[in-house]
């Protein structure tokens, strides 16, 4: 059962995706509690695009994600703040937009090919010491942001009006809350894969809300539940040679559901 901490990719693996886990619900409880749930997942989309680009650039493709992914998160919001487009429209824009713009680009890099499927799906086998490093500077950096304007978020996320009256810069928190969310979501792939990174971000805060508890408490909940997901996927992809991203959303939704019939009973 411990052959797998004889392997170094498998070690940078666990390093990796546990700070991915602690990162994703710290971000997911204003996202779902803002109801940003569905810009995880654009913000993922984008970053096809930008995985898309750098493999036909030969440019770095997390380098290229990290920059479409920031990018296209910061015209996300102008668009929403201007209110030139109405709701989650912006979202439903980009989400289509980039998912159409990644298909082209795949299309004259002759198709999917494997390394293009590593980043959608996630692959335990292809995180770098590198990777390694860049995850850890993004969760001090995600939990440093978060702690120093927790306050704020926590009243923004409750009454956006009243915290705008009084005084709080929201445009300011919207801005950097949406960046930390994609940063996140494009250093994440490797583990989790582009495609399925915002369910991480969601469901373990989704799951941690039906207990009814307070707000720190769901936090620690989805803590807990994103890291217990996060441990059990790469040792289930392992030994049954599955993609690490799939299995680890998959027991996430486990749980979720085993938490409502909790709930229920």
């Amino acid at each position: 059962m411990l052959e797998i901490f004889r392997y170094g990719f498998m070690i940078r693996a666990f390093e990796a995706g546990i700070i991915i886990a602690v990162i994703c619900p710290l971000l997911g409880i204003f996202l779902v509690l803002r109801r940003y749930s569905l810009m995880a997942d654009t913000l993922a989309h984008v970053s096809l695009a930008g995985v898309a680009i750098g493999l036909l650039t030969n440019i770095d493709p997390v380098v290229s994600a990290v920059a479409t992914s920031t990018l296209g998160s910061l015209v996300i919001d102008r668009l929403r703040t201007s209110k030139k487009v109405y709701g989650e429209s912006a979202l439903a824009l980009f989400l289509s937009g980039s998912l159409a713009l990644a298909i082209v680009l795949i299309s004259f890099g002759n198709g999917l090919n494997a390394n293009l499927f590593t980043y959608l799906f996630g692959s335990i086998v292809a995180v770098r010491p590198i990777d390694v490093v860049i995850v850890s500077v993004l969760g001090i950096v995600v939990i440093s942001l978060l702690i120093l304007f927790y306050k704020e978020l926590v009243f923004l996320s409750f009454d956006e009006e009243a915290a705008k009256v009084s005084g709080i810069p929201t445009r300011f928190i919207n801005t950097m809350l949406i960046v930390l969310a994609a940063f996140t979501v494009s250093i994440s792939m490797r583990i989790v894969g582009i495609l399925l990174i915002a369910a991480l971000i969601v469901i373990p805060i989704i799951t941690a809300l039906q207990f009814g508890k307070s707000f720190k408490t769901t936090i620690l909940i989805g803590e807990v539940i994103s890291i217990f997901s996060v441990i059990s996927g790469i040792f289930v992809s392992y030994y049954f040679n599955l993609a690490a991203g799939g299995s680890i959303v998959l027991i996430a939704l486990v749980i979720f559901g085993m938490s409502l019939l909790w709930k229920k009973a």
